[in-house]
């Protein structure tokens, strides 16, 4: 039994890689995946009450999705294993969501002359994954803005296992109904026809989707299109994932599912979901690095970032697949009637930086001197290298070139607020 659980497993991994006349048969077939991949019926290693392959919901996630002994950046990992990241080692994963291994990564340093440390924790989504080594997050014991236990944070508060939400043929979406034939995460998807469905963004929850137990259920649901590779280095070229809206399927209300005090007014947030008029959209699409509004970007460059990526005015599947490359031929920026969202500054998972952010926040200055700080190149000025080595402050941006920065590049709300 223990052996046809394994095989089942493998099996299950090796089919993620495998296409067929453009259709992608994965694991999951954007929808319920094989039973036997997360279930045994009779393993006595079971976990948990849903007969589990692994001690936990998350553990029986990572069973496929943490890559170990893995050169780089692989398909559809999303965790580097511990024993990987010795000191001085940055995670390996690249996908738009990020690395969980972040979390494992703390970093001691001195600014001032005050010792400082900086918990792993702090840089995202602490998923309970016993088997792995990830634990609930210790300072934060519910969701910032919200009652979500973190002891109940798990790969399944974000991702409805059995994939139930689907969009139909004409566009619109449901949790039933027409049969799901395949993917709609990627640009190369299929647009099924009538009769059918495709599953929606990377199986995420939507309407009526709750974990048990948590009181937090889904009202909307989430729009986005990613490239068919999009697990990379941006050391060449940009990853675009194409993220929509229409109506009140928002990413700010997706999210606000369990932090929904960060939406209430008086509460002096960061607005989310508002369109970002003529003027921000005119900076962002000028702006290449402090003290350039030029407007003119290096090869691999452009108007989009990767690093600040915002919704577009739109859920057209079509639209959106259009502009999900890694190609550099879809680097424009935004339209005044687009809008920002709590993607727009943080990685869904985890980043190298405090709270989950795209950019570093605790400092003045992403780069200095032309170089990315690191106890190597910038040791005079420890609250831009904050412990950590160049090379993992370059694994942070994704091996972006050190030349789409300026020589001392300022935080990125500027890409939108241009104030340097």
């Amino acid at each position: 039994m223990k052996l046809m659980k394994l095989s089942l497993v493998i099996m299950a991994a090796a089919l993620l890689t495998i296409g067929f006349g453009g259709m992608a048969y994965a694991f999951h077939s954007g929808g319920v995946a094989e039973c036997g991949g997360c279930h045994s019926m009779h393993s006595p290693n079971a976990g948990g009450s849903f007969l589990l392959v692994s001690v936990d919901q998350s553990s029986t996630c990572l069973t496929c999705h943490e890559a170990a002994n893995q050169t780089g950046p692989t398909s559809y990992h999303v965790s580097t294993p511990s024993n990987e990241m010795p000191t001085g080692t940055p995670p390996k994963q690249r996908s738009p969501g990020g690395d969980f291994g972040w979390l494992k990564k703390t970093y001691t340093f001195t600014v001032r002359g005050t010792a400082t440390t900086e918990d792993g924790q702090t840089h995202g989504h602490n998923i309970v994954a016993g088997a792995y080594n990830y634990i609930a997050d210790t300072d934060n014991t519910t969701a910032p803005g919200g009652t979500f236990q973190a002891s109940q944070l798990g790969c399944q508060s974000c991702h409805d296992p059995h994939g139930q939400g689907r969009r139909l043929s004409d566009g619109t979406y449901a949790t039933t109904g027409a049969p799901i034939i395949g993917s709609g995460s990627y640009n190369t998807s299929l647009i099924p026809a009538a009769g059918q469905a495709v599953g929606l963004y990377r199986l995420l929850a939507s309407p009526k989707y709750s974990q048990a137990g948590t009181g937090a259920t889904f009202t909307s649901y989430p729009i986005a299109v990613a490239p068919s590779t999009y697990n990379r280095k941006e050391d060449v070229q940009q990853t675009r994932v194409a993220y929509g809206h229409t109506g009140t399927d928002t990413w700010g209300n997706w999210c606000a599912t369990c932090h929904s005090a960060m939406h209430s007014n008086g509460n002096y947030v960061h607005p989310v979901d508002e369109t970002l008029g003529s003027t921000v959209a005119l900076n962002y699409t000028n702006y290449v690095k402090s003290g350039d509004l030029s407007g003119v970007f290096a090869t691999g460059a452009g108007p989009y970032s990767s690093l600040v990526p915002f919704a577009e005015n739109t859920g057209d599947f079509t639209t959106l697949a259009s502009h999900a490359k890694i190609d550099g031929t879809a680097l424009g920026g935004p339209q005044s009637s687009d809008r920002v969202m709590c993607l727009s500054c943080h990685r869904a998972h985890a980043s190298g930086w405090e709270f989950g952010l795209r950019w570093n926040m605790e400092g003045e200055f992403m780069t200095y001197n032309g170089f990315y700080p690191g106890t190597d190149t910038t040791s005079t000025v420890p609250q831009f290298a904050r412990g950590r080595l160049s090379t993992e402050t370059a694994a942070a941006y994704y091996e972006r070139p050190i030349s789409w920065f300026a020589t001392y590049q300022r935080v990125l709300c500027n890409k939108c607020h241009a104030k340097d």
